[in-house]
């Protein structure tokens, strides 16, 4: 399969492979391995389940970014290598820009001003945008660069700190722009969209996005850009598909399952991975010991932790934690050395487990933006996917370009 964007009759084509891929193994990829101590599928599948159980953290991390390339036991070779086909995906076209003025980049992170330079420069469009709108626009960093040689710019922001800030920012840049505290979700938000608007979403999340996709769609935009984020974040309980092909699928997405394709990350420092490996080694050791507490081996959700709690000994962590969920005092014989071993232990194993549901992280994100594709074909407009950034800078590098002919 040639690693090209996808358009016109190619997106049907492709969400019509990635239907049944991921139909035929969600017993392989629904499954939890942090919430569930034995999977499903390990049953029909013990020797890949042993051959993973026994590989090191060390080994998981550094598999992080390619699954698909493991040596691992039947079913792996041919589940990755349909996998690993089923997510190729071409680099949009990049039409050279000017360098930008240095001074646009002002209070934006590095790699964040690389992620807009990189979306700016894939914004190729038969007819010249007239004037940008930036959706869910934070301080309107995207917006003021697409703007910054002239073109009208509206920035569309719920947070009325970032409106505020973002029009200091323009003013102290000198350029002129919009600013509307609006929250996009809301029933008069149609109005803030005319069909003289080309929006534009850099990591726009779940309803936001779609939220555009929409709205764009009922105030005749003959343009839009949008690089999605965060597909879990919706108001209902699963997935409402957009397109008539991913409404006629079997596939029941739940909040959860929208989850996957974030759980690769390739920006976090090392001190910062440290972290959240302590963080998750010890909800496991004390997922282990709530089962033995309340005499029910099942997963118990526990709230977000302030940072400071890992500041704490494993075992008053551990005894606050109990407390907080009104659980029954540790038993002061307690093992406490070996539960936090126990605990590390569980992290290697859950690591290595999750390369299997890895492998669907990229399947699973373009079935869910080639339904988007397909509901703006449906809408009129011709549709290109392709990514727009390369994936160390965001796994989120994928872009959607429409346009009505």
């Amino acid at each position: 399969m040639d690693d090209q964007p996808l358009s016109g009759d190619a997106l049907l084509q492709r969400f019509r492979a990635l239907d049944p891929l991921l139909s035929e193994y969600q017993g392989l990829w629904r499954p939890l391995p942090f919430t569930q101590h034995h999977l499903p599928w390990e049953s029909a599948h013990p020797e890949l389940a042993r051959w993973l159980r026994s590989r090191s953290l060390e080994q998981a991390e550094a598999d992080h970014h390619q699954p698909h390339l493991l040596p691992a036991p039947p079913p792996w070779p041919e589940v990755a290598r349909r996998c690993d086909v089923l997510s190729r995906i071409g680099e949009l076209p990049q039409h050279p820009r000017p360098p930008p003025p240095a001074r646009l980049a002002l209070d934006v992170p590095g790699r964040k001003w690389q992620q807009i330079q990189a979306f700016a420069a894939s914004l190729q469009f038969r007819h010249a945008p007239q004037h940008w709108l930036d959706w869910c626009a934070g301080k309107g960093h995207l917006g003021r660069l697409l703007a910054h040689e002239g073109t009208a710019l509206t920035c569309l922001e719920h947070d009325p700190q970032l409106v505020e800030e973002g029009l200091r920012l323009s003013q102290r840049l000198g350029l002129t722009a919009q600013r509307l505290q609006q929250d996009v979700l809301a029933a008069d938000a149609l109005e803030r969209l005319a069909p003289r608007h080309t929006p534009v979403a850099l990591h726009a999340c779940g309803d936001l996005h779609v939220r555009l996709i929409q709205l764009a769609s009922r105030a005749g935009c003959r343009q839009l850009a949008i690089a999605p984020c965060c597909y879990n974040r919706i108001a209902t309980d699963s997935y409402q598909p957009l397109s008539a092909a991913a409404q006629a699928s079997t596939l029941q997405l739940s909040q959860q399952d929208l989850a996957l394709p974030l759980r690769e990350t390739v920006t976090a420092g090392a001190r910062v991975r440290r972290q959240r490996d302590l963080s998750m080694a010890r909800r496991l050791a004390f997922d282990l010991l709530q089962r033995q507490l309340r005499g029910i081996d099942d997963y118990l959700p526990t709230p977000s932790l302030p940072p400071a709690w890992l500041d704490k000994g494993f075992a008053s962590y551990c005894r606050d934690l109990a407390a907080l969920k009104g659980l029954p005092t540790p038993d002061k014989a307690t093992d406490w050395p070996r539960l936090e071993a126990q605990g590390w232990q569980r992290l290697a194993e859950v690591r290595n487990l999750e390369l299997l549901r890895a492998l669907f992280r990229r399947p699973l994100e373009l079935w869910l933006l080639l339904d988007r594709a397909l509901y703006l074909q449906e809408q009129g407009f011709a549709v290109r996917l392709g990514s727009f950034c390369p994936h160390r800078l965001s796994p989120r590098n994928l872009l959607l370009l429409a346009e009505r002919p």
